[in-house]
């Protein structure tokens, strides 16, 4: 069946309809990841958004219970250059076309999907709509109205309050969209409690946690006021730490600036450099907010850079006890270079009760 992408530059694009077909709108965004789509389908990061696969062959080795970072498939859309209609993998449960229609997530293949990268890249992140109909007025008008929901983060935290076991350190995890990856990194280091995008200071504090996280997440960091004001009275109340968008409200509660990127860092490739050691990693992003160096007050150092870019990718201050990142050093997927931050960070908490 044939599908179309209409790009909010007025641009049209045709190739084959799979999934599951139907008129949808949202961001476009372009990965460049060469493997990782069921994690990548299912990070809720991405929620809102239509993904274009930049890697030209997708779905080879199927689908599975697994990898999965989220219970359902969180992103609007779906492009890519080829999918394979027969996976090949000892692990896979389902076809890829197969599981993108059980979960009504519409995707489109036989694109030029290089081309398309390179149009988001020149003119930056848009608006864009897929469908399998003749394009009309009506969708022309409904692209140019559409805006990304200010809610987002809302829409993909959890509702209430849980405790899962662990030995060592107990650790608040503020769910902004959190990935499976962090929580199963974290169960390592203690016993989790799991908050809402929305919880109280208080209700935190009342806890009796060693430490705080604020989790990853989609959208704009400065929508997201109340866990913003959440933020702002933790501080200097106990050890923060931040993946992500978490770390995007770190900046902001402490008097920072964020601002949008261009075509935003997604995909398992991204090189940082920590600046501390002069190391760099390779590392899994998905992001199109960055923080602005200059706005940091003066008891805040950047710790990471971008090597492709030079925007922050980690700061910390130590006179609060808070450290962030912005890339995923829990990777799902990617690489496990920055495997070395959750160690760090939670060696920092036994220097922390040895000095007190």
């Amino acid at each position: 069946m044939e599908a179309m992408i209409l790009l909010e530059s007025g641009m049209i694009i045709t190739g084959t309809a799979f999934g599951a077909a139907k008129t949808i709108v949202g961001e476009i965004v372009f990965n460049t990841g060469m493997t990782g789509y069921q994690e990548l389908l299912t990070d809720p990061s991405y929620a809102g958004q239509i993904v274009v696969m930049t890697y030209p062959l997708i779905g080879n080795y199927g689908v599975n219970a697994v990898d999965v970072q989220s219970d359902h498939i969180q992103v609007s859309g779906f492009i890519v250059k080829e999918f394979a209609e027969h996976e090949s993998n000892w692990k896979s449960d389902k076809r890829l076309n197969e599981y993108l229609k059980e979960q009504g997530i519409f995707a489109i293949a036989n694109i030029d999907t290089r081309m398309l990268t390179r149009i988001i890249r020149n003119h930056g992140t848009m608006k864009c709509l897929m469908t399998t109909e003749e394009i009309t007025e009506e969708m022309k008008a409904k692209l140019k109205s559409h805006s990304f929901p200010k809610d987002i983060v809302k829409q993909v935290s959890r509702e209430d309050i849980a405790v899962l076991d662990g030995s060592w350190k107990k650790i608040g995890l503020i769910d902004l969209g959190v990935k499976r990856g962090i929580i199963e990194q974290l169960q390592q280091y203690g016993e989790i409690h799991l908050f809402p995008w929305n919880v109280s200071a208080e209700t935190i504090l009342s806890h009796g946690l060693d430490a705080v996280l604020l989790s990853n997440g989609p959208g704009d960091p400065k929508d997201v006021l109340k866990t913003i004001e959440t933020t702002k009275t933790l501080i200097g109340k106990i050890p923060l730490f931040g993946i992500c968008l978490g770390e995007q409200i770190l900046a902001l509660a402490l008097g920072g600036d964020t601002y949008k990127l261009k075509f935003g860092h997604r995909g398992s490739n991204h090189p940082v450099q920590d600046v501390r050691t002069n190391k760099v990693m390779i590392t899994s992003q998905n992001h199109g907010y960055a923080i602005s160096s200059e706005s940091l007050p003066e008891n805040v150092q950047v710790t990471h850079i971008n090597v492709n870019d030079a925007t922050v990718e980690g700061f910390c201050s130590p006179d609060h006890q808070i450290h962030a990142v912005q890339f995923h050093p829990e990777a799902g997927p990617g690489p496990k270079d920055a495997d070395y931050i959750f160690e760090e960070w939670f060696s920092l908490l036994e220097g922390s009760e040895q000095s007190a």
